[in-house]
């Protein structure tokens, strides 16, 4: 395994501590090199950085338009669905508990982006459908997050982009 965020000591030095004390990556280490452990570092927190840049640029084009990250999401699992998806099918493809997928819920009816209603297949069960004014949101955020990756790859050429998702995708 390749240690990418080793341990530190107090002395500010990496401890030698084989895997146990760090993230690891990948397989053997037997033809691993200190430089290239130290540019895997360097790799992965160049990741870190643009992934952090990601996350701010997404919450600033999302709150002019009241909703969060997490309710975005909701919106495209409901949205993906084709129709009624119930609350715990909901909060399983969201990985969250279900009254945290209840909570979400509530905050995107009381917005007016879902609506619940009754399953026709279970007495006890109700479904959530996308609105119209839901769809909508999905479009607008949509159009903001492809121009905001337009900006952020505006110095990159389409090869590069290309190679890019090329590596991401093979790490991720």
């Amino acid at each position: 395994m390749v240690q990418v965020f080793p341990e530190q000591t107090d002395d500010g030095a990496a401890a030698d501590r084989g895997t146990a004390g760090g993230t690891t990556v990948g397989g053997d280490t037997s033809d691993v090199t200190p430089g290239d452990a130290d540019e895997a570092a360097e790799a992965a927190e160049a990741v870190r950085v643009v992934a952090r840049r990601l996350r701010r640029a997404a919450r600033a084009d999302l709150e002019p338009l009241g909703v969060t990250a997490a309710q975005v999401r909701a919106l495209r699992v409901v949205e993906a669905a084709g129709g009624g998806l119930r609350m715990s099918d909901l909060a399983d493809r969201l990985d969250i508990v279900r009254r945290s997928a209840t909570s979400v819920v509530d905050e995107l009816e009381a917005s007016g982006l879902v609506v619940r209603r009754p399953d026709p297949d279970d007495r006890r069960g109700v479904l959530v459908d996308l609105t119209d004014a839901g769809g909508h949101l999905l479009r607008r955020v949509g159009a903001r997050r492809r121009a905001a990756a337009r900006d952020l790859f505006a110095d990159l050429t389409p090869d590069e982009v290309a190679t890019l998702r090329g590596l991401l995708d093979r790490i991720s």
